[in-house]
């Protein structure tokens, strides 16, 4: 049988922190009728699909820093957290499908985009699903060190809310200094 792995990553739209991707090859017992876009779920079925999907299927996560963002744009960084997450796979897929219409430079693999992957591909929801949690996991831990920006609730994004915490408190070291409104408070 053919090994497909499915990716995604999440955070690209964020003020703070890495972005994250992950790659997916599902078992053929998974259920796929459960598989959604990240987005569509509420936090406490992402979670729970998160550790059924990592319980009956191969994953890896990969992740691009706040100095590779900044060094190569969200773009390129994506990209490179893609390509990251691909290469940990424990196996090689004969093909990866990717959500959005890029795709990572890697030699010898098979990469197709799908724009709106994470609707129409269960092992891109999948990866989107496991992105998602494992990053607002991270971004919460981080909300526990910066307090008051609210980040267990915009996980970074730059809500009214969190653009008012940063006028008040100021900018951090998890701020993306090259985006806006960032790059304008410097």
């Amino acid at each position: 049988m053919k090994i497909i792995a499915g990716v995604d990553e999440v955070g690209r739209g964020s003020l703070i922190g890495p972005v994250y991707a992950a790659a997916v090859i599902l078992s053929k017992s998974i259920n796929k009728k459960l598989l959604k876009d990240s987005k569509s779920l509420t936090k406490s079925k992402r979670e729970k699909l998160s550790k059924y999907i990592k319980k009956n299927s191969e994953w890896s996560i990969g992740k691009a820093s706040i100095k590779e963002i900044e060094k190569i744009n969200i773009l390129q960084a994506s990209l490179l957290a893609m390509k990251r997450a691909i290469k940990k796979l424990k196996k090689k897929p004969a093909l990866v499908l990717i959500d959005g219409n890029t795709v990572p430079e890697i030699k010898n693999y098979n990469l197709k985009s799908i724009i709106k992957g994470d609707k129409k591909i269960p092992s891109i929801s999948a990866a989107s699903i496991i992105a998602k949690v494992a990053r607002d996991k991270m971004i919460t831990n981080l909300g526990n060190k910066f307090k008051g920006y609210n980040w267990h609730q915009n996980y970074g994004y730059g809500t009214k809310q969190h653009l008012n915490a940063i006028k008040n408190l100021g900018i951090t070291s998890q701020h993306r200094k090259t985006f806006s409104p960032i790059n304008k408070l410097k």
